[in-house]
């Protein structure tokens, strides 16, 4: 292989990776107009959604740019995959949408919704009932199933490309180590009266080609210097390798993190849950007093910016180490760790701390207050437990007048 030819591969691969996550983007894209459209009734939403999903195409163009490339078939498959789920999920975002016209009273939408038909139950609903419904259909578990089924396809496909990337690259290491084979025995026949030309071939093409190939095998860039073909392959390769780390950095971030708060999302959560250690973990459920009251009066916009605060709030209060997770609309979950033995005392200090400064927002903030429900794994014996008593912890505080926090007790 060549240096021109791998690198027309190296451009190529990068360009598929793009393709993939282009299509990963479009339908959280859409997630996110649909739920928007959902809570707040806005036409603008809608015609966003819309947008994209009828002329921007974005998805499509991302299956069209790795359809016929040889040697993507593994990749491609499971991206269809998940863009035959993302159409499914559509449907569901459809029958949210007309749920969410009908209870607005919106005239002028999109065909698509037109045709579709809500059942009798449905049709019976209030508006403010319907807007419920409509919400709960795009945020429940089980559309967050089906995205989580999406984002399993879109990261085998990746997967698959990573392979590719990975047999391109042994190609590549194998070529070079035959073109070093030839150099040292060019290198052993050369006279003393070459030595300078020996030296300069060296300093130029066999240093950086040799740590290049180090570079490679520790997963880090290459030095962009050496002749100009090298240079030239250094540059290509490196632009791949950001392009690469960069996406699964951001498809990482996406899949486990709200976008509203940057808390973790209910995937995160679930991810946290599985992997933490019961006998030096606090879980802490947290629950936005009077939240409905507060988006009723001031506006779901004001009552984002509530949430977002909370999280702000929590995480400086809180540890690094710690993990903040939004499980709901304004339910979050707090896991404090390496706390080996129960300490009631620094708890409460830390929840009557957030809970002060959730009272002093701002003038164009309404004063905010957080009913908190408080367990320490080694009072349960599996995770199941963990949430449910800590569930009841939180529901006692919330019996108790709100604003104050119940650590569960055996």
């Amino acid at each position: 292989m060549s240096f021109r030819n791998f690198t027309d591969k190296s451009e190529e691969q990068v360009d598929m990776r793009k393709a993939a996550m282009e299509l990963m983007d479009a339908s959280d894209y859409l997630t996110e107009k649909v739920q928007s459209f959902s809570v707040h009734g806005d036409i603008r939403f809608l015609n966003e959604y819309f947008t994209e999903a009828m002329q921007a195409n974005h998805r499509e163009e991302a299956i069209a740019s790795m359809s016929g490339k040889a040697g993507f078939e593994p990749a491609l498959h499971k991206l269809l995959a998940a863009m035959e789920g993302s159409l499914n999920l559509m449907n569901r975002e459809y029958y949210s949408m007309k749920l969410v016209v009908e209870a607005k009273g919106i005239e002028n939408y999109p065909t698509v919704i037109r045709s579709v038909v809500l059942s009798e139950e449905d049709k019976a609903l209030s508006p403010n009932e319907k807007m419920l419904r409509a919400a709960a259909m795009v945020h429940d578990d089980e559309y967050y199933a089906q995205k989580g089924k999406i984002r399993l396809n879109m990261r085998a496909s990746l997967k698959e490309l990573e392979q590719i990337t990975y047999t391109n690259d042994e190609m590549a290491l194998t070529d070079f180590s035959k073109k070093m084979d030839w150099v040292r025995l060019v290198i052993i026949l050369q006279t003393v009266g070459i030595f300078f030309m020996v030296w300069l071939t060296s300093r130029l093409g066999i240093l950086p080609i040799l740590n290049a190939v180090e570079r490679i095998k520790a997963d880090s860039p290459i030095p962009e210097d050496g002749v100009r073909e090298f240079r030239y392959l250094a540059s290509t390769y490196n632009q791949m390798y950001e392009i690469y780390k960069n996406s699964l950095d951001r498809l990482n971030f996406k899949a486990s993190h709200d976008e509203l708060t940057g808390a973790y999302n209910r995937s995160g959560y679930e991810l946290l849950l599985s992997s933490i250690d019961l006998g030096s973990t606090y879980m802490m459920l947290v629950d936005v007093d009077n939240f409905k009251q507060i988006n009723d009066t001031y506006g779901h916009e004001v009552g984002d910016r509530v949430l977002s605060q909370l999280v702000k709030i929590l995480k400086k209060n809180f540890r690094s180490d710690d993990y903040v997770c939004r499980i709901g609309g304004d339910e979050f979950v707090v896991f404090m760790i390496h706390i080996n033995e129960i300490n009631q005392k620094m708890v409460s200090s830390k929840i009557e701390r957030v809970n002060k400064q959730l009272t002093e927002l701002g003038d164009d903030m309404p004063k905010v207050s957080i009913s908190v429900g408080i367990t320490h794994g080694t009072e349960v014996s599996d995770l199941e437990s963990l949430f449910k008593k800590t569930d009841e912890a939180m529901y006692k505080s919330k019996q108790s007048g709100k604003g104050t926090y119940t650590f569960h007790s055996n």
